[in-house]
């Protein structure tokens, strides 16, 4: 837990320049910094549809499309409780992709805590029933998450 602290302590807020090299899934992504290292980011307050989930490729592929070999800023916000590097990523230093997203319709606000000025966003999108909002009762992806895990056999 300490080292979780401080790996905060020293990291958050950090910026740091670079590009992006690819797209993992719809809120993950593989950046090349301008320091030479290769950071795997996945977006702050934010959670999108999972790859087997409807809207998990349309997520990615809407990602791909506005940042991919695209210059970025990324603002390191530290680690998530599987060591995940959380941070906010901006084109071009100034487009928040996460309310590009949210905007879209293809992308939640986090499980727990969610920011009130991207909880506002999503709340548009779903009002205009834009992206995964088209759908009733569209499954969240901590949701999906866990009844894959549920379905996943045990090993003895």
């Amino acid at each position: 837990m300490l080292a979780i602290f401080l790996y905060y302590a020293l990291f958050a807020g950090e910026s740091i320049p670079g590009m992006v090299k690819s797209v993992i899934d719809g809120n993950t992504l593989e950046i090349a910094g301008n320091d030479n290292e290769i950071y795997t980011i996945q977006l702050s307050g934010i959670d999108c549809p999972e790859l087997g989930q409807e809207y998990g490729d349309r997520a990615k592929a809407h990602l791909e499309k506005i940042a991919l070999q695209k210059n970025v800023v990324i603002n390191l916000e530290g680690k998530d409780r599987w060591g995940n590097k959380l941070a906010t990523v901006f084109l071009n230093g100034t487009v928040d992709i996460r309310l590009e997203l949210l905007k879209e319709g293809l992308a939640w606000t986090a499980e727990r805590n969610p920011l009130s000025e991207l909880e506002s966003v999503k709340e548009q999108a779903r009002k205009k029933t834009k992206g995964l909002w088209k759908q009733d009762n569209p499954t969240p992806p901590w949701v999906y998450r866990r009844q894959q895990t549920m379905l996943t056999p045990k090993e003895s």
